[in-house]
């Protein structure tokens, strides 16, 4: 006989036996949701009974008929729901309208020739052009509105040739993370016959005189495992142009060490391979070279042991440049020698007070992107290390991608911020960066005001938190409130157009968007503060931001949305959990919401580094303490909460969020509706067509705004 401990009994993971659980009735909303079978299982893990009765929907929805049919009910259900609120036909005009500019991309130079993305209002996906020149007439190359009927399949990558005549480019489908390469010639526009499966993850790198590039991938999963396996033995393999797959030489691999991932690249002078290994998703690698001009395929380890980040900037020669965070937090510039025999780093640029965000070489000028308070500045160096000076912004954003080479005397990034789309400037390492392409936008950003505001969380911490509203509105009145946030992996949530945001700013209401511990907005010290033991700072934080914009009249408090994705989307499910008097209504999105099993499917493995190991007792426990699926508790009334995930999701497997909403709905969680939306044909967020953006945002906003007052009415 098992035995339950009270802690155990207190989550209301008692052990069920396997039969249907009837439906549960939400009587104020006219909700019935449909039946979830329950199974009879109980994990025993240090001295913790573990039920797990709907284990079963962890199974491939495309695998498994029991999933899809639960699946199909559980839509019918949140359908017939959005269909009766209002302001839905709203939403989706003035979000069609906000998305009617041109996102561009960053350009890249190859034997003369430009190389862009650009998608324009009413189109599903990015269209790549290329100019003969930099002010030459564009022609499309690549449009993936050819690829499907339903506009579910994606650019997702490209690279052309040293001299721009061939361009290695990436197919994703569906919103999977697996990528199909292709080979395409960029005068006549004829697609080569070299196709590519299995990539994924990967950097695309030519190799001198066009005779091949360089690329990563998995072994091909076993059938009908594609979607949901863990992946292990990524290698680089070189593909030699007109060639089938099977004879593409692998490169370099570690089948000693089958968990780790590498990326190659060359240095602009093409007398490099760099290739980066990593072993999750800390910033911890190794590096190893390849002399492409030598006689053998000969590796050398320049860097040992995963303990710094190191990120190539460039290379001419025998030196190369990195930006590194080994003895600085919020690190700094190093290069070193490769002539030596044992090459050692030498410091360019030490670190300041601000994080770096990015570097790139622009002939002579080093050009930094460092982060002050969340926000971007630009400061330039000689390549000595010599300050400079700094570069003119349009304001507070978000400096993005960077493109240079140090063979060249032009350079390129991109800004944004949350009512500016991306904007794309040239710099030529001397005068003014000047404007190479900036869209026309479909609403005056002079309208919308965005300020900086810093709270106290509940250990005294002062975080930041981005407010954006329409100018002149007064926030002392309060109003619905969509509180955003993420807090991990190291990543920075900074300043960034979204349309969907901007449909809910003008309807008047508030966004904010809070820079949480577990981000790298202040560098290694900020995120080891969020990860780990310490992951219950995010929930705090997001917690202490929601009882700050309530406390100061921002918000009233039935006013508070809240919303995350991916590892926001486990933000979403804590917090609720913890706190769901404090919240009006929220959106988990794609969510991690079982942190005892995250670790065995597709890229789950790769998390340890944030959230630890479920399979050691400290880490048990910590992840026990806030896992979002063992933690809905029972008799208590939660906010109205959506969740969202996608079918293909092989990032985060839909799993996570089935489980769940099942539990969730089962138990005695209050009469706001608990729905689940489910997307079909699409992944963890990249690649999605625009039309599904807006179906999909039209549907989750009308429902925060239903349950926050938001009048949706234009």
């Amino acid at each position: 006989m098992r035995s339950l401990t009270l802690l155990t009994l207190a989550m209301g993971l008692a052990v069920t036996s396997p039969v249907q659980a009837a439906p549960h009735e939400n009587k104020e909303n006219s909700l019935t949701y449909p039946e979830t079978k329950t199974v009879d299982i109980v994990d025993e893990q240090f001295g913790e009974y573990i039920s797990d009765p709907y284990r079963w929907l962890e199974n491939d929805v495309r695998e498994d008929p029991e999933v899809a049919a639960w699946v199909k009910a559980q839509n019918a259900v949140t359908n017939a729901y959005l269909a009766k609120l209002d302001g839905r036909e709203v939403l989706a005009k003035s979000m069609t309208e906000l998305f009617d500019f041109d996102d561009l991309g960053i350009p890249e130079e190859s034997g003369g020739k430009y190389f862009y993305e650009r998608k324009s209002g009413g189109q599903n996906q990015a269209v790549l052009y290329v100019r003969d020149g930099a002010d030459g007439k564009e022609r499309a190359l690549i449009d993936p509105a050819t690829w499907s009927d339903d506009g579910a399949t994606a650019l997702a990558g490209w690279k052309p040739s040293g001299d721009g005549s061939l361009l290695a480019y990436a197919i994703q489908d569906g919103g999977s993370d697996w990528r199909t390469l292709k080979v395409l010639d960029v005068q006549s526009g004829e697609v080569k016959s070299d196709s590519i499966e299995w990539a994924k993850f990967t950097n695309l790198a030519w190799m001198p005189k066009n005779f091949g590039f360089l690329y990563s991938r998995f072994p091909e999963p076993e059938e009908g495992a594609a979607f949901q396996s863990l992946n292990a033995d990524h290698a680089v393999y070189l593909h030699l142009i007109g060639h089938d797959q099977a004879k593409d030489t692998k490169v370099y691999a570690t089948p000693d060490q089958p968990e780790l991932n590498h990326f190659a690249e060359l240095t602009s002078d093409k007398e490099w391979v760099v290739i980066t290994s990593s072993s999750g998703t800390d910033d911890r690698y190794e590096i190893t070279l390849i002399k492409v001009d030598a006689p053998t395929l000969e590796t050398r380890k320049l860097v040992k042991g995963f303990e710094n980040d190191w990120r190539l900037i460039d290379g001419v020669g025998d030196t190369l440049y990195f930006v590194t965070n080994k003895d600085a937090p919020r690190l700094r510039v190093v290069k070193t020698d490769l002539s030596a025999a044992e090459p050692q780093f030498t410091e360019l640029v030490p670190q300041s007070e601000a994080v770096i965000g990015g570097a790139m070489i622009v002939g002579d000028r080093l050009v930094i992107s460092y982060l002050v308070d969340a926000k971007s500045e630009l400061s330039t160096f000689d390549l000595d290390g010599k300050a400079l000076g700094t570069l003119d912004l349009p304001g507070p954003g978000q400096v993005g991608s960077l493109s240079s080479s140090m063979k060249s005397d032009e350079g390129f990034f991109t800004f944004q911020s949350f009512n500016r789309p991306t904007t794309v400037f040239r710099y030529d390492g001397k005068s003014a960066p000047t404007i190479w392409a900036k869209p026309s936008l479909p609403f005056d950003p002079e309208a919308v005001e965005v300020t900086q505001r810093f709270y106290k969380s509940k250990d005294g911490t002062r975080i930041p938190m981005f407010l954006v509203h329409m100018k002149g509105q007064d926030l002392s009145q309060g109003a619905p409130t969509l509180l955003y946030g993420y807090g991990g992996f190291n990543i920075s949530v900074l300043p960034q157009y979204k349309p969907a945001w901007m449909v809910w700013i003008e309807a008047g209401g508030v966004f904010a968007s809070a820079n949480l511990r577990g981000g790298g907005e202040y560098g290694k010290e900020w995120h080891d503060a969020g990860r780990l033991q310490n992951k219950q700072n995010v929930f705090d934080d997001f917690i202490a931001a929601g009882e700050y914009l309530i406390s100061e009249g921002i918000t009233p408090e039935d006013g508070l949305a809240i919303e995350g994705r991916s590892n926001g989307g486990l933000l979403i499910g804590a917090v609720m959990n913890q706190r769901p008097d404090l919240f009006t209504a929220g959106h988990a999105a794609v969510g991690v919401m079982d942190m005892l099993r995250f670790d065995r499917f597709t890229a789950g493995r790769y998390w340890v580094d944030d959230y630890g190991y479920p399979n050691k007792e400290q880490d048990f426990k910590t992840l026990l303490g806030y896992s979002p699926y063992h933690n809905i508790r029972n008799g208590i009334d939660y906010p109205a909460l959506l969740v969202s995930t996608a079918d293909t999701d092989d990032r985060v497997v839909p799993g996570h969020s089935f489980k769940y909403t099942a539990r969730l709905q089962a138990l005695d969680t209050g009469s706001e509706p608990h729905l689940i939306r489910i997307e079909t044909r699409a992944g963890h967020g990249s690649g999605k067509p625009t039309d599904k953006l807006i179906e999909e945002y039209s549907d989750i906003y009308a429902f925060l705004g239903k349950a926050t007052g938001l009048t949706l009415t234009k």
